[in-house]
């Protein structure tokens, strides 16, 4: 891609007219709660804004049904998200691939290294 990520913004609250201030061509997006760092939502779509703003929360503030499972969130404020615009649909895709990945190579890495080291002082 040849853009940058976004910074982190914190996710809107339609309930008091907030909206999201995302592309509204092809790009990737990201959510995760604020405090936490947690993952909460990944993908890639011909409208990025359009995407954050179908994601479902609940009445209550929560999220719901992302995953396969409730994330137990206890408001929308507490969720920031990112974006990253493509030049097309196709690259939005590769580039989520991509991404994907380099994350799922980290964590290996990660869960390697915590391996080794739990071994090591045996």
């Amino acid at each position: 891609m040849s853009q940058a990520w976004s910074n982190w913004k914190r996710f809107p609250n339609a309930r008091t007219g907030e909206s999201v201030e995302a592309p509204i061509g092809p790009g990737v997006y990201e959510v995760r709660h604020a405090e936490t760092g947690e993952l909460i939502a990944f993908g890639h779509s011909g409208n990025v804004a359009n995407s954050i703003a179908d994601l479902k929360v609940d009445h209550g503030g929560g999220w719901k049904n992302f995953f396969r499972r409730e994330t137990p969130i206890t408001f929308v404020g507490n969720l920031e998200y990112r974006t990253c615009a493509a030049a097309s649909r196709a690259e939005a895709k590769t580039t989520a691939q991509r991404l994907i990945g380099l994350r799922q190579t980290y964590w290996k890495r990660r869960m390697d290294l915590g391996w080794a080291a739990r071994h090591s002082q045996h």
